[in-house]
Formats: structure tokens, C-alpha cells, sequence
């Protein structure tokens, strides 16, 4: 049997292709998933995915159409497949759960760094010889407040590094993390830990709930010279008003390597084009932006992590098997 995986980057087929070897043969596409390209699938019975591949109503219908039966995701996030018209067409629909919070934690804080110690400013000013410091200052972290928004894996690798940093730690979560509040992490809710926390870090999924949780009042309720850094879902963040917070002139820093309208750009190559989002457009020219293309995840051992369960999945789909990855079917309730 021959898999067929979509958007697979340069640096990551090598590693799809030697997991899939031993158990598939493996058809690589650089293309990501969407209403134009869900026809190559055809006469496929199992395809695997990216996380910026499109599962609309349309796609789906496409891919049954033309005999797929199991899509394999390449992410934890799943925000991307509308899992109702999955069910409806009877097609098995199963993601990553885990993989190494690490890589994203590390990226978390590579950008807060980043944009505190102006690390792109500077490396830009010695490219020409601006051997300045002016507009470089940073501030120390430790002794000042971490607030975590989010202390699953990843948010509980995060604070251990803030740990390290020696910075105090306020959280907030639909539940407590014994190893967050083993940390010294006190639990608050969400208006205490904008109003006190100087530096913000999102680790919460993207659903319904979350959808825009940094909204312009709570822009509005962090200090004015905060550091903001999202690396878990664009769609956390209203854009739009964090522009006119920025514009504003707030904010120490903000890293972010999500955006909420990135589909269709992150992972392209569009230095060519003329970008129609105007949003983005005004966004990257901030000094105290960086944005980064999605890439937190993208270590050796995160994205081993992230194949390997693939291939998993697709196996335990053949021997008929459900594992605590698989979206649909649903699971019976208890």
C-alpha cells in the first residue's frame, strides 16, 4: 500500500520517509491539502496531513469521493478538519496527542528574548557595521512575573524554564498542574494575570472558548510594557487589536509564530507576491515584532516524535485498532 502525505517540508521527508519504510510505500507532496489539490488523492485509501491543510466540507467530500477512508494528521492541533462531515462520510480522522513540549517551550522563550534583548535589531545593525547600542536596552527577568496562560506540556515546560530564570509564576487553566504549583506558581484568574504579569506566554488550545482570549480588553488590561509571545494558535489573539495596541506604542515586545489568517502564507515562500493581508503587512513592520512562520514545533525530535505517531496511527487504523489519537469515530461516551 502507498500512503500519500501533503505538505511535507524539505527538512521533514527524509524523516517520513524512513519511518513509513518499513510498513509503506510513501508518496511525498510539498503542496498542502486544499479544495485544489484534494483531487490527487484520488484512489488513496489513506493520505496523511499537515496542519495547515484544509478539511473543509468540500475537501472532505473530494477525498471520500475518491475512496480515502483515513486521514492522518501530522499535528495536535485539528482545527483544521471539520470532524462532523468527517463522521457523516464515515472517513477515520486521527492527530499526534504528543510530542516534545519542549521544542515549543524552548521557541516560546527564544522569542521573548528575542524581542526583549531587540535581538533582530541588533543582528540587522551589524550586518551593515552599526556597531551601536542605541534602542538595543533589555531588562533582566528574574525577580519579574511569568504569566503562563495555558500549564498543560508545554506550559509546564515553559514555566520551568521561567523557574530557572528565577522569575515568580502566575498561571491560569481550566485546571492546576501539581508541577506548575510545585514550581512556587500561584493560580489566578485571567484579569490578575494580565494586570501583573510582565511577561504573557499562550499555551491553551484554539476552541471555541479560547477563540480570541487576548482580546482588546485584555490588550488593554496587560502593562504597557509587557512582553506578549504566542506559539500555540493564532486565532488566540485578535489581531486586529493588537495592531492598534502596538500602534498605540505598547508593549516591550510581542513574538509570535502563529497568525489567525495564515493559511494560505506560513510555510510558502511569497517574497514574490504582493501580500493582500494588510493586517500582517502593518503587523511585521513593527521593531517590536518578531513574527516567525510556525516553526516552534520544527526540531529533529519533535518532528521524529510527530511521524512516528503517524505511522502508528495508520497502523493501528489497519489492525482495527483505537488509540487515544483517533478523532473519528468518536469515541463511545462512558
Amino acid at each position: 500500500m502507498e500512503i500519500l502525505a501533503f505538505g511535507v517540508q524539505a527538512d521533514e521527508r527524509p524523516l517520513v520517509e524512513k519511518a513509513f519504510a518499513p510498513h509503506y510505500d510513501v508518496r511525498c507532496l510539498d503542496v498542502f491539502l486544499s479544495e485544489d489539490t484534494a483531487p490527487i488523492a484520488a484512489g488513496y485509501e489513506i493520505i496523511s496531513t499537515s496542519v495547515n491543510a484544509s478539511l473543509n466540507n468540500r475537501v472532505l467530500q473530494t477525498l471520500a469521493a475518491g475512496g480515502t477512508q483515513m486521514i492522518a494528521q501530522r499535528s495536535t492541533g485539528f482545527n483544521n478538519i471539520d470532524l462532523q462531515v468527517a463522521e457523516r462520510l464515515g472517513l477515520t480522522v486521527a492527530r499526534v496527542s504528543y510530542y516534545s513540549p519542549y521544542s515549543v517551550a524552548e521557541f516560546a522563550w527564544t522569542l521573548a528574548m528575542a524581542v526583549n534583548r531587540r535581538i533582530v535589531r541588533a543582528s540587522n545593525r551589524t550586518r551593515d557595521f552599526d556597531f551601536r547600542l542605541d534602542g538595543l536596552m533589555g531588562r533582566d527577568l528574574r525577580g519579574r512575573t511569568a504569566g503562563v496562560l495555558g500549564t498543560g506540556k508545554i506550559g509546564e515546560a515553559f514555566t520551568r524554564i521561567a523557574h530557572g530564570f528565577g522569575m515568580n509564576l502566575l498561571g491560569w487553566d481550566v485546571a492546576e498542574n501539581p508541577e506548575c504549583v510545585a514550581l512556587g506558581m500561584k493560580y489566578v484568574d485571567k484579569d490578575r494575570l494580565f494586570a501583573e504579569s510582565d511577561l504573557i506566554s499562550l499555551h491553551v488550545p484554539l476552541l471555541p472558548a479560547t477563540q480570541h482570549i487576548i482580546d482588546g480588553s485584555a490588550l488593554r488590561a496587560m502593562k504597557d510594557d509587557a512582553i506578549l509571545v504566542n506559539s500555540s494558535r493564532g486565532g488566540l489573539i485578535d489581531t486586529d487589536a493588537l495592531v492598534s495596541e502596538l500602534r498605540a506604542g505598547r508593549f516591550t515586545g510581542v513574538g509570535l509564530d502563529v497568525y489567525e489568517a495564515e493559511a494560505g502564507l506560513f510555510f510558502l515562500d511569497k517574497s514574490l507576491e504582493v501580500v493582500e493581508d494588510d493586517t500582517l503587512a502593518r503587523l511585521v513592520t513593527f521593531p517590536n515584532v518578531v513574527v516567525t512562520s510556525h516553526q516552534a514545533y520544527y526540531t529533529v525530535d519533535a518532528v521524529s516524535q510527530i511521524i512516528e505517531t503517524t505511522v502508528q496511527n495508520v497502523l493501528d487504523y489497519q489492525a482495527g485498532r483505537r488509540s487515544e489519537n483517533v478523532l473519528v469515530p468518536a469515541a463511545p461516551a462512558s
